[in-house]
């Protein structure tokens, strides 16, 4: 602009300053909503990652309790069968007649095996039953001609299934084919 100009709008250079200047307000005003805005919003995610952090420890010391007591209530059932047990040790330092005693055992099994079928355990059934070898484990065999052969014909320790998995496989004795006159291993 030249002289002539500014005498003909005098007020012109002030406008636009005072355009810039209100520009300029606002933006740092909006700057400033802005950086209040992404401070509430950290502030929450901090919050939120520590509340994350203690739920997490939390969950873990729990988990660590519930892993610790898992067993708590097939204990509790256990509990009545050793009191019983201890009773049949006691009863026998006083008897002679070992009837009474046997007995007492018998319905103490029977009590503890009763216990462990309410949590899912039974026994496996072995002798006569078809050798399988996810559930048996073969100790010995026996020739038979009474038996056909891979036949269980005897069991060492009982084998049990928790629900449908192996606890413990059955140790057992299995009929082999009858050896030849004459056949000889070596």
């Amino acid at each position: 602009m030249d002289e002539q100009d500014k005498n003909i709008h005098p007020n012109s250079g002030l406008e636009q300053n005072n355009v810039a200047e209100s520009g300029s307000d606002e933006l740092e005003r909006a700057l400033a909503a802005k950086t209040d805005e992404v401070k509430n919003l950290n502030d929450r995610y901090l919050r939120l990652a520590a509340e994350f952090e203690n739920y997490k420890r939390l969950a873990q010391r729990d988990q660590r309790e519930q892993t610790k007591f898992a067993n708590e209530n097939i204990l509790k059932e256990l509990l009545p069968i050793v009191d019983n047990l201890q009773r049949a040790v006691n009863f026998s330092k006083s008897i002679t007649d070992c009837d009474q005693l046997i007995e007492g055992v018998q319905l103490t099994l029977k009590q503890f095996t009763e216990t462990l079928s309410k949590f899912g355990i039974k026994q496996i059934t072995s002798v006569g039953e078809a050798f399988d070898p996810s559930r048996h484990q073969a100790v010995a065999t026996v020739a038979s001609n009474d038996q056909p052969e891979h036949t269980i014909i005897q069991e060492h320790q009982p084998g049990y299934l928790l629900h449908d998995r192996i606890l413990r496989a059955a140790m057992v004795t299995v009929a082999a084919a009858p050896r030849e006159e004459g056949e000889h291993h070596g």
